[in-house]
């Protein structure tokens, strides 16, 4: 059930949320998946009760009454917010993030806080400190990360669309890995008010569901300018639902780069079948460079570890969060509660970002890394704006589709899987994942479209024509 299609049924009154919501709440309780760290049972029968209300009396907002996960990095009020994390294990939140008001102004009906890696710092949603969130397609394989529990709560139908956070690929992946849509936008297109940092020149919110249109409704609400965010763009709102971009003469880059060593030969081809489709739709398939790609991988796992170290040092075992007990002085408290209360991964990017940030290493890291983030977005500009300018760039989301869960032992080899997606972030630019095919483990394969500053409209439109003449979006797991 898509959100288009729901929003119909309840406006004509054959469904109520309430009865909706219910299902919902049934369907999490009997799931296997651990897509949810908290379910809200009470919360979502009293929000679903006033949306029944609000309907009643001729709202038609197109989120109300609609059953969501919520991404457990955004403060919500009144309710337990972990970031997937012991340290934040019994944290209720006393605010609203910016993204937890707009969507409950809407009317969006909150069923639970939805699982992911620990701040979000992984690929494959095994760093949560409340255990592995589990592939819908085969429960014996990973969800992708770090929105994994959001992935598999839309693709299992534990929910009808899901909040997410994408600081190097967090929505994209786990969207490819799980077979949904998924949008990250341009940095500052969403605030970032009252969501747990991790690298804050590089998080962005975003929106997965079933189709990209129903992305394109969900942005609509959670985007807009927010002054308590100082990186939020006074870029007017727009309906990005609304643009009607043509694939007639649409000039689609694919970055010779993408298709490398490296890449899975199944995904190579689902990802060459989908762009070879649009080409049928009447697009145009120009190959391009994207020459330093191999660079962001390093740029990215200095710059955003250093943002950690600063974001991660308010969890000192003070004022909130987990606080480690038999204590003698104050630097014991720092200190065991920190080893405590921070998982591996964790502290492994804070360690990292710390020695980088250190004095007489930060030239050689931290600043050499920003140099290296100009020549990553520099690459794009010149696709996007040179004499033969491309109108969006496609390729593959990640290497390979989704491994079995414990497999990846390496955390550098973790970190080469997300070797398409890091450039996007480090650039602020827009893209998503939709689904384009399987493997031959009946895996699904992600599409990334990757747009100009600003573009989601456009993506949005071009995903959605891509759906409209595939069925690989309607698939769903045995």
């Amino acid at each position: 059930m898509t959100i288009e299609k729901l929003a119909k049924d309840l406006q004509q009154k054959k469904i109520s949320s309430v009865e909706l919501t219910i299902d919902y709440l049934a369907k999490i309780k009997n799931s296997k998946l651990n897509a949810y760290i908290t379910i809200c049972d009470d919360l979502a029968l009293k929000q679903a009760k006033n949306a029944d209300i609000r309907l009643a009396n001729g709202d038609k907002s197109q989120l109300l009454g609609i059953p969501y996960a919520h991404k457990d990095l955004f403060n919500t009020l009144g309710v337990k917010t972990t970031a997937g994390s012991k340290i934040l294990e019994n944290f209720i939140s006393p605010y609203n993030s910016t993204v937890s008001e707009k969507l409950e102004n809407a009317g969006g009906v909150i069923l639970g806080k939805a699982n992911l890696d620990e701040f979000a710092m992984g690929s494959s949603n095994e760093t949560s400190a409340f255990g592995v969130c589990k592939n819908p397609w085969n429960e014996n394989k990973i969800v992708g990360g770090s929105s994994g529990g959001s992935a598999a709560a839309v693709a299992g139908d534990l929910c009808v669309f899901a909040t997410g956070t994408d600081t190097g690929g967090s929505i994209r992946q786990p969207a490819s890995m799980c077979g949904i849509s998924g949008i990250k936008p341009t940095y500052g297109r969403i605030s970032r008010y009252g969501i747990i940092a991790y690298a804050s020149s590089l998080d962005q919110a975003g929106p997965m569901a079933k189709t990209a249109k129903d992305c394109g409704i969900i942005l609509n609400v959670m985007s807009g300018f927010d002054n308590k965010d100082s990186t939020s763009s006074e870029k007017s709102n727009e309906d990005f639902t609304a643009d009607n971009t043509s694939l007639n003469g649409l000039k689609i880059g694919v970055p010779k780069e993408y298709f490398a060593d490296g890449l899975d030969d199944l995904v190579a081809t689902q990802v060459q079948n989908a762009i070879k489709e649009y080409e049928k739709l009447g697009a145009e398939i120009i190959e391009v460079s994207l020459p330093n790609l191999k660079a962001s991988i390093p740029a990215y796992y200095i710059i955003a570890p250093c943002e950690a170290s600063s974001n991660l040092s308010r969890y000192d075992g003070v004022r909130f969060g987990f606080r480690a007990g038999d204590i003698e002085n104050l630097d014991e408290l720092y200190v065991k509660s920190r080893t405590i209360g921070f998982g591996e991964e964790v502290k492994r990017r804070i360690m990292i970002g710390t020695y980088a940030l250190s004095e007489g290493y930060y030239d050689a890291y931290y600043l050499k890394a920003q140099k290296v983030r100009r020549l990553v977005a520099n690459d794009f500009e010149q696709v996007f704006n040179n004499a033969d300018g491309v109108d969006v760039i496609m390729g593959p989301v990640s290497p390979t589709t989704a491994w079995d869960i414990g497999s990846i032992k390496s955390p550098t080899q973790m970190y080469l899987s997300d070797i398409y997606t890091l450039g996007v972030n480090l650039a602020g630019l827009p893209a998503m994942s939709i689904p384009c095919g399987f493997d031959n483990n009946d895996m699904p394969v992600g599409l990334q479209i990757i747009g100009k500053p600003w573009s989601e409209a456009s993506l949005i439109n071009i995903a959605d024509k891509f759906q409209n003449a595939t069925d690989f979006h309607n698939q769903k797991p045995k």
